[in-house]
């Protein structure tokens, strides 16, 4: 492969909603750019980028996948990510190692909740940005109407660069605003034929003219001034205000394509070379020294190493691949590498470009560039690449907490322990979820950003590693706590031949306020109970405090006192002023008004305004309590407080409600009483589990 200039390579994400065309997007691209010799179709399951078989089966994008083509003198990288919530970690990756963002939007859905979000990444990364307004051969698909929405939400520098040439199905090329020509495309190949701007848009196509170049002049003084005493610019000073304005980050090029019919996407690509950032355009990457102390390198491939892995899967015969940018530096085939977040060495053997299943094995990877390896012993996601000599730690990604969680079981006993190796090999590759055996409710929980990332991650377990789940409803962390106050002996006797078991205590207990713990007081005078047998009984509480009284989940939240009691000379024990608590603690709590406390989650639920009635509607129906509303962009915030025993496969159902467009983000915020009739039925479960 022909080496590039930094100046001309372009690293660009594709980000959006779930089927707006970003892999259809990028599947012209490699077509048009002579990558491949077949146009793939979603539907048919034969793109380039979405190729493994969870993606086939489901027909959508599920993960981050790296793609490279030659366009016009330039290195195109191109990162095509996911759409959906549930894979929300994968555009995070993406955009940590990208340069530009191109976020994709339908035509006549315009601006969804993963738009926003994948704006919001943009920002968060600072990074360029440009629109690609996808899907415009569809019936009632209109530009205008996804770009006003575009510029309401995100400004005027939200500018078109083109404009379509029809709409629906008579839609078939558009009119480029700073060569002012039209360009058509024919039979799908890409190939835009070049004419005059058809006489029924050409006072269409200076009307955005003049809006495109007031914008580029707005976006820089010494433009601005030419342009208050030119009263125009030049097509020079257009174009190369508009190549600042975008690097800037002060313009976002609105661009017109059908990507399925490969109509517009070269003049997507054009832009991409002739707009984008490049690594060199990019601010210096800042790293960690030795002692904290934080450097920036410039993108010199001369200089010392500085790279990151943004991406590790397993691939059928090959083993595992390792994606990685470099920032400063190079990395050559076969060389030596020392993973600073691991503090281990590594051998590079092979490198490649990759298309899906295809590799192109390459010599070297220099700064501004990304690549991929193969068999790394201890390198995974997330890991910093330099040299032991130079040796540089490089910020990465800050997850979301998990918004869904399940339990999972082995179908065979033999699996139990595959589960763990499983997992830990998925969790290398996908950070984004975990898993933990919670001891309390002896369960193994598996959580992750969506229902569909958690059957992802099973269906890996069994494809991968041969393991068979059941997946089921977590148990509920519930918590016993009291209302009232009440006293009650503890007295265990024992005699068995030779030296008894003797304790006898009286405890007093009461509710203290929610979140304030444990509290044990000493109350005894005049050695009712000896001193050394105290700390005895604040362990016996303690324990029974653990174990619960009502249905076995933990006590919170009382102040235990021992304020009487009694003890024999020979008899008395540690051991039996802690059972004699135990059972003193015991009687006090069951009558003192003991109640049920369960887990209370926020949970923000970002939807567009169509569905706010129904989302918040099922919220209530989940004995929800609706907070409040707030605007977020073109969507609403509904923020409501939901019992955790009520969110299990929320966000399918969420899904369903929205038709994909809401989303959701939960935190526990405290404990609180639930209502009589659902403890009583919490009670009879813990007993008939108990019994098995």
């Amino acid at each position: 492969m022909k080496e590039y200039n930094i100046e001309k390579i372009r690293n660009i994400c594709l980000a959006g909603h779930g089927g707006s065309g970003k892999t259809s997007l990028a599947e012209a691209m490699l077509f048009n750019a002579g990558a491949t010799t077949r146009l793939g179709s979603v539907d048919d399951g034969n793109t380039v980028s979405d190729y493994r078989e969870e993606e086939i089966e489901h027909r959508i994008s599920m993960n981050l996948t790296p793609l490279y083509c030659e366009w016009n003198d330039h290195d195109l990288n191109v990162l095509d990510t996911p759409g959906y919530s549930d894979f929300t970690s994968e555009v995070h990756c993406a955009m940590r190692v990208t340069d530009n963002v191109a976020i994709v939007v339908k035509a006549i859905e315009g601006i969804e909740v993963e738009t926003e979000r994948a704006w919001e990444y943009a920002d968060q990364y600072g990074l360029p940005r440009m629109v690609v307004v996808n899907l415009l051969d569809k019936e009632h698909a209109d530009f205008y109407d996804a770009l006003g929405r575009l510029q309401e939400r995100f400004g005027t520098q939200a500018v078109p660069v083109q404009i379509p040439i029809g709409e629906g199905e008579g839609f078939s090329g558009v009119v480029d605003l700073v060569a002012m020509k039209a360009v058509t495309f024919e039979g799908g190949d890409g190939k835009g034929k070049r004419s005059e701007i058809p006489g029924d848009l050409a006072d269409q196509a200076e009307e955005h003219r003049e809006k495109l170049v007031e914008t580029v002049a707005e976006s820089d003084d010494e433009l601005l001034e030419v342009y208050f005493e030119e009263g125009a610019l030049t097509d020079e000073q257009l174009l190369e205000g508009l190549r600042k304005g975008v690097r800037d980050g002060a313009i976002f090029p609105v661009l017109a394509t059908c990507a399925s019919a490969n109509i517009g996407v070269s003049g997507v690509m054009d832009a991409a070379a002739a707009y984008m950032a490049s690594p060199a355009d990019r601010p210096p990457v800042t790293v960690s020294a030795s002692g904290d102390e934080e450097v920036s390198l410039d993108p010199d491939p001369s200089g010392p190493l500085a790279a990151l892995v943004f991406k590790t899967v397993s691939e059928a015969h090959i083993g595992e691949l390792t994606y990685f940018r470099v920032y400063s530096g190079e990395i050559k085939h076969g060389g030596d590498v020392y993973n600073s977040t691991k503090n281990t060495s590594e051998r590079f053997g092979q490198i490649y470009h990759t298309n899906g299943h295809t590799r192109n094995e390459l010599n070297v990877i220099r700064a501004g560039e990304i690549g991929a390896t193969v068999k790394l012993k201890d390198t995974h996601t997330g890991d910093g690449l330099s040299t032991r000599q130079k040796s540089f730690g490089l910020e990465w990604v800050t997850f979301a907490e998990p918004v869904a969680n399940v339990a999972i079981l082995p179908k065979s006993k033999d699996d139990e322990e595959k589960i763990s190796t499983g997992l830990s090999r998925l969790h290398e590759e996908d950070p984004s979820f975990t898993f933990q055996y919670n001891s309390e409710i002896k369960q193994l929980i598996l959580a992750g950003a969506g229902e569909m990332h958690l059957d992802l991650i099973v269906e890996r377990l069994s494809r991968r590693f041969g393991v068979e789940v059941e997946m089921v409803q977590p148990r509920i962390p519930y918590r016993e706590a009291i209302k009232g106050r009440s006293e009650a002996q503890g007295r265990f006797k024992r005699q068995s031949g030779g030296r008894g078991q003797f304790g006898d205590v009286w405890l007093r207990v009461e509710p203290r306020q929610r979140g304030d713990g444990y509290e044990f007081d000493n109350g005894i005078v005049g050695g009712a109970v000896p001193s050394r047998f105290i700390p005895a009984v604040d362990k016996g509480i303690q324990e029974a405090m653990v174990e619960g009284v009502m249905a076995k989940y933990p006590v919170v939240d009382l102040k235990a006192t021992l304020y009487d009691g009694s003890f024999h000379t020979v008899d008395s024990s540690e051991m039996a002023f802690k059972v004699a608590a135990s059972m003193g603690f015991k009687k006090a709590f069951m009558e003192a008004r003991p109640v049920l406390l369960e887990p209370i989650y926020e949970v923000d639920v970002v939807v567009p305004e169509d569905y706010m009635g129904d989302v918040m509607g099922d919220l209530s129906s989940r004995r929800g309590r609706i907070l409040g509303m707030s605007p977020r962009g073109s969507n609403q915030v509904v923020r409501a407080e939901v019992p955790l025993a009520e969110l299990y496969r929320y966000s399918t159902v969420l899904r369903s409600i929205t038709h994909g467009r809401g989303s959701h983000a939960r935190k526990f915020v405290r404990y609180e009483e639930m209502p009589r009739e659902i403890e009583t039925k919490v009670i009879e479960e813990s007993k008939a589990l108990e019994e098995e």
